[in-house]
């Protein structure tokens, strides 16, 4: 039995040496630390053990029978060390599962980061080469033209046919350009814009004679003093007061670079200031706020989503209004905006 219990002790020592060795590699710190702590605890619980049983057992029973419970201490003893090398070993696997699935995780979170990037670069790439500026390009030329075409008068749109054709032309062209060729729609916006400033330059130009021939016209027929108490002809003044107001919305639509469009204004204020000196004016109405008790005619209501909820506007003024010394003798036709 001493053979057997030096045996054993050997051993235990030889095998906690290895593993100690191997330990040192494989195993977490805070395992060796448990495993450390924990032995010398086994070890005591089973020398109190077996003290207590010498002391217990020496006294009724025989040599043969302590050697026998002591055979079998030493078999659980060995079952443990057993268990606990099984235990380290799957220890050990699962770490190398662990730090096996952890570098897998990491690969893929690389992958999926480069593709986000990769995708992420690809849609502003996209977004920068969209047409959005020619859409609204075009969008604003048409709206631009149908304005000019809606005001103007007979006297002036045969001047402007062949003008709107090289545009219509123009826009054609462009159309077939773009779906051959994205790279050229940079010149076509200029063209485009060419186009545009050249319109308006026309269109200053017509009205600027316009203007000139009304203000020679109004100052050729002024009202002599003696003669007010008769009531004149009101109609050539509604006509300059028609051709102010197309003028002005006209202007209102152009570039303020125009060129001749500050002659152009000038000459508007001096038709008003002819427009006075025989006792009319026209009250300025657009961009005011509107009311019902207003003595206007509403043609139309259009909702506008940049005006607060409620809050009516003129945005547009179709017939103008004039007085004549004071008295309303054309009540106006205009368009009003309406917040939601």
């Amino acid at each position: 039995m001493k053979n057997r219990i030096s045996h054993h002790y050997k051993t235990h020592n030889d095998a906690n040496k290895s593993q100690s060795r191997s330990d040192d590699t494989l195993l977490t710190v805070g395992f060796n630390q448990r495993t450390r702590r924990g032995m010398p605890r086994l070890y005591v619980v089973l020398s109190i053990l077996l003290f207590s049983s010498l002391a217990s057992f020496a006294q009724v029973t025989s040599l043969p029978y302590f050697e026998h419970q002591l055979d079998s201490i030493f078999e659980k003893i060995e079952a443990l060390e057993t268990r606990n090398a099984r235990l380290n070993a799957e220890i050990r696997r699962l770490q190398d599962t662990f730090r096996d699935s952890m570098a897998a995780a990491s690969a893929k979170i690389d992958v999926l980061q480069r593709q986000i990037q990769t995708n992420s670069d690809a849609i502003s790439q996209t977004a920068q080469t969209l047409g959005v500026k020619i859409t609204d390009a075009e969008t604003s030329a048409q709206q631009q033209i149908s304005a000019v075409d809606r005001s103007l008068g007979k006297t002036t749109l045969w001047a402007i046919i062949g003008i709107l054709f090289a545009i219509i032309a123009s826009g054609v062209v462009y159309w077939l350009l773009h779906k051959k060729q994205k790279s050229v729609k940079t010149d076509i916006i200029k063209q485009l814009s060419d186009t545009k400033t050249a319109i308006d330059e026309n269109l200053v130009s017509e009205f600027g004679k316009q203007a000139e021939a009304m203000n020679a016209l109004l100052a050729a027929v002024r009202q002599p003093k003696e003669n007010q108490e008769a009531e004149p002809d009101h109609s050539l003044a509604l006509k300059v007061a028609s051709e102010i107001n197309t003028i002005e919305r006209n202007i209102n639509l152009m570039d303020a670079k125009t060129k001749g469009l500050k002659q152009l204004t000038r000459s508007v204020e001096k038709m008003k200031d002819n427009l006075s000196a025989n006792g009319y004016d026209m009250p300025q109405m657009l961009g005011q706020p509107f009311n019902q008790g207003m003595k206007v005619i509403v043609v139309s209501s259009l909702p506008d989503e940049n005006l607060e909820k409620g809050v009516e506007k003129i945005t547009k003024i179709l017939i103008p209004p004039v007085n004549y010394n004071g008295k309303m003798i054309q009540t106006a036709q205009i368009e009003v905006s309406v917040g939601y």
